[in-house]
């Protein structure tokens, strides 16, 4: 259940964390979801850690670049789209409005790789695979199940990931008229879109990732003992129960307790 060989274009595939503390982050991490690691150098002194729950990839950890350090960007997670052709796919992303920060590059034989923001701000990336698909487990605890865009912009944002990736978007309206938008790749969910709020006025619109968890409360009692901080405390949604996080050195996520696809 939840095992992936891998991703149609268009389904958010991969996260991986960019820190200013790796071992820190590790032990946060392996503390709060049971991760085991794997450390892989990728060439200048640069470790990419896997990720792994059973064996099976989940996501990665990795030093920040000294560039993201130099422009005051804090530790963060990184979103990644799987896409048919990233070539292709980044230069529509640019023609629909957005903002290549990275042109495509190879990411030595496991595939291909490029950045970009959206027309609102928020900053993501898309992945060709070749030797690796990205995540080989989702939807079970400790694995990421859900992404999910925070915005100034809301149908700014639908417009451009609908004409970029032919996402399917479902407005939903819950208690005291607040709107979500669930975001759909073919016949599976992939994520929501939302207004950010004024208590994120000074926050720019972000990706997010969320986390699978057998136990919200559980998951965010586990993060104060080992350091993090509650952004959020756990709450009811029809869907389930989430909270957000950040873990010791900044980076903020989110998890979720509730009914997984497969």
């Amino acid at each position: 259940m939840g095992e992936r060989t891998s991703h149609a274009p268009g389904t958010f595939s991969w996260v991986d964390l960019s820190t200013t503390d790796a071992e820190g982050a590790k032990a946060f991490y392996g503390g709060l979801f049971g991760w085991a690691f794997a450390d892989r150098p990728v060439g200048d002194g640069v470790i990419y850690t896997m990720c792994l729950l059973d064996g099976k990839a989940v996501c990665a950890i990795s030093g920040q670049q000294e560039q993201e350090r130099s422009q005051g960007i804090p530790p963060h997670w990184n979103n990644y789209v799987t896409v048919d052709d990233v070539g292709a796919r980044t230069a529509q992303a640019g023609e629909l409005g957005g903002n290549v920060v990275v042109e495509p590059f190879d990411v030595l034989d496991a595939g291909r790789m490029s950045v970009v923001a959206d027309p609102t701000g928020a900053v993501f990336s898309m992945w060709e695979p070749r030797s690796s698909i990205g995540a080989e487990i989702v939807n079970v605890p400790g694995a990421l199940t859900w992404n999910e865009l925070a915005t100034k912009d809301v149908e700014r944002a639908k417009e451009f990931y609908g004409a970029l990736f032919g996402w399917r978007l479902e407005d939903l309206e819950g208690d005291g008229g607040m709107r979500y938008t669930m975001v759909h790749n073919g016949d599976r969910s992939n994520g929501g879109i939302r207004a950010q709020s004024e208590m994120e006025a000074g926050i720019p619109p972000n990706w997010l990732p969320y986390f699978a968890t057998a136990s919200a409360d559980a998951t965010v009692a586990r993060a104060g003992e080992l350091g993090g901080a509650v952004l959020m405390p756990p709450m009811t949604v029809p869907a389930g129960r989430f909270a957000a996080l950040a873990d010791p050195q900044g980076a903020v996520f989110a998890t979720f307790e509730g009914d997984f696809d497969d």
